[in-house]
C-alpha cells in the first residue's frame, strides 16, 4: 500500500474518533469512571482490539506504527517552551527532598530492571534481546512518551519488538498506577493516613467524568498575536513542528557521520527547544508566546501518542515475551511500592502519604497519573507537592533524558554492566547526599 497524504489523514481520523468515543465512555460508563482511565488509554485500547492487531475492523495502514515517533519528537521538542524559569535557589533549598526522592526512584528503576533481566531473565531464555531488562523503566517511570523513544532508538539497531515490548509495559503501567493507586487512597483514606480527604467517596465530579463544570475551568492565555497576522494556535504550532523538523535533519546527518552511534529525534528536538527557547528569551520574543499553548500542544501529542502506541501493540510478541514481561511488572511494581510505602515517610516529614502516592503514580505510569491520584487526596493541592515536583524536575529532566538516550546506546556497545553500575552507583551516591543534607532520615512508621 503506497503512503499517500489522505493515508494519514485517515490513519489520524480514526484515532480522532477514537479519542471521542474514549472521551464518551470516561463521562457516562461508571465502571470507566472508577478505573480513572484518560481517553487516550481508552482510545488506544479500542484500536488495538478493532485495529489491524485485533479483529481488523478499523482499516489502520501499515504506518501508523510510526506516527508514536513523530508524535514524540512533538511532546521533547515542545518542553523547553512549555516551562517556567525557575529559582535554581529554591530548587537547592526548598525542593530538596523531593528532588532526590524522586531522582533516586527514576534513576534506579532503570538500573534495577536491567540488573533483573541479565541475571535471571536472560540466562534462562535465549530469545530475548540484552537490552530486554531497560522495557521495565521505559514504560513504568517514563510513560508512553519514553515507550516510544526506547522503541524507536533499538529500531534503529534492528530490534523492532522493542516498541510494542515497552508499549506494553507504559500501558499495564498505567493501569497499575491507577488500580492500585486507587486501592491505596481508599485504605489511607480509612486508617486516617490522608490530610486532606476524609472519605474516597467525597470525589470532585469532574475527577470521576473528566468532563470540567463551568465554574472551575481555566482560562488560558494564547492570543500573543494578532488574528489578523496569523492564527495564534498556528503561530505555537509552527515554533513546534519547526523544531521536530530541523531535530529530523540533524538526526539524519548525525548518523551519516556517526552510524554505529544512533541518537534519536527526541533527543535532538528537546536540545533544539532549549536554543530556541534561549533565543527567545535572548531577543526578547518569549513575551509572544504563551507557556501554556505550548504546554496544551505537548499534552495533545502525548494524547495521539499513547492512543497510537498502544493500537500499534503486537500481541504474537508480547505473547512470545509473556512470562518475562510479567515477571519484569512484578520487579516494577515492587519498587515504586517500596518508594511509596517505606521511602516517602523517611523523606517526608509532612504529607508522606500525598507525596508518596504522587511517586506511585509517575513511577508506574506517568506524571498525569501521579497527578490524577494526587488530586483525589489534595483535590486543592494544599500539600505543595506539584509545585515542589515541577522545581525538582528542572534537575531531573536533563538526567532522564541522558538516560533515554544513552540507554539503548550503550547496551549495543556491550556496555550494559557499567550502565548498571552507573545508575545503581547514583542512586546510592544520591541517598548518602540527601542523608548528609537531613534529607533522609531512614525512619519507619506505621
Amino acid at each position: 500500500m503506497d503512503f499517500l497524504p489522505w493515508t494519514f489523514m485517515t490513519d489520524l481520523g480514526w484515532i480522532a474518533v477514537l479519542l471521542i468515543v474514549g472521551t464518551i465512555l470516561r463521562a457516562k460508563v461508571k465502571f470507566i469512571q472508577g478505573l480513572f482511565l484518560p481517553a487516550s488509554i481508552i482510545a488506544g485500547i479500542l484500536g488495538l482490539t478493532l485495529g489491524p492487531n485485533g479483529f481488523n475492523i478499523i482499516p489502520f495502514s501499515e504506518h501508523f506504527s510510526a506516527y508514536p515517533g513523530i508524535m514524540n519528537a512533538l511532546v521533547f521538542g515542545s518542553l523547553p517552551l512549555a516551562s517556567a524559569a525557575v529559582n535554581w535557589k529554591e530548587i537547592s533549598g526548598r525542593v530538596g527532598r523531593m528532588w532526590s526522592y524522586s531522582q533516586m526512584a527514576l534513576i534506579f528503576m532503570w538500573g534495577a530492571g536491567l540488573l533483573f533481566s541479565l541475571l535471571l531473565l536472560n540466562p534462562f531464555n535465549a530469545d530475548l534481546h540484552i537490552g530486554f531488562g531497560l522495557i521495565l523503566a521505559a514504560g513504568f517511570v517514563g510513560g508512553h512518551g519514553t515507550a516510544a523513544a526506547i522503541g524507536e532508538s533499538f529500531a534503529l539497531y534492528g530490534w523492532e519488538e522493542a516498541t510494542s515490548l515497552a508499549m506494553t509495559s507504559a500501558t499495564v503501567g498505567m493501569l497499575s498506577a491507577i488500580v492500585f493507586g486507587l486501592y491505596f487512597i481508599k485504605r489511607g483514606s480509612n486508617t486516617g493516613k490522608t490530610n486532606f480527604l476524609p472519605s474516597f467517596t467525597k470525589l470532585p465530579t469532574e475527577l470521576r467524568t473528566g468532563l470540567v463544570p463551568e465554574g472551575k475551568r481555566k482560562k488560558t492565555e494564547i492570543d500573543t498575536v494578532s488574528s489578523v497576522s496569523i492564527d495564534p494556535l498556528i503561530f505555537h504550532l509552527a515554533i513546534v513542528f519547526g523544531i521536530a523538523f530541523i531535530a529530523y535533519y540533524i538526526s539524519e546527518w548525525g548518523m551519516s557521520v556517526l552510524p554505529n552511534i544512533a541518537i534519536p529525534v527526541f533527543s535532538i528536538a528537546f536540545i533544539v527547544g532549549l536554543v530556541v527557547r534561549k533565543i527567545l528569551t535572548s531577543t526578547g520574543s518569549d513575551k509572544y508566546f504563551s507557556s501554556d499553548v505550548f504546554n496544551k500542544i505537548g499534552g495533545g501529542a502525548t494524547d495521539v501518542l499513547i492512543a497510537f502506541g498502544i493500537a500499534s501493540i503486537s500481541l504474537p510478541v508480547v505473547a512470545q515475551f509473556i512470562i518475562p514481561l510479567i515477571l519484569l511488572f512484578i520487579v516494577g511494581l515492587f519498587i515504586s511500592w517500596f518508594f511509596f510505602s517505606i521511602l516517602s515517610k523517611s523523606f517526608f516529614e509532612e504529607y508522606a502519604f500525598e507525596r508518596g502516592i504522587f511517586t506511585w503514580g509517575w513511577t508506574t505510569g506517568a506524571v498525569s497519573a501521579g497527578i490524577a491520584l494526587l488530586r483525589v487526596v489534595d483535590p486543592d493541592l494544599e500539600s505543595n507537592t506539584l509545585d515542589d515536583f515541577a522545581l525538582a524536575f528542572v534537575a531531573i529532566a536533563p538526567v532522564e533524558l541522558l538516560i533515554i538516550t544513552m540507554a539503548p546506546i550503550m547496551v549495543m556497545n556491550g556496555q550494559s554492566w557499567l550502565f548498571i553500575i552507573l545508575t545503581i552507583g547514583s542512586t546510592i551516591l544520591i541517598a548518602l547526599f540527601a542523608r548528609r543534607n537531613r534529607w533522609l532520615r531512614f525512619r519507619i512508621q506505621k
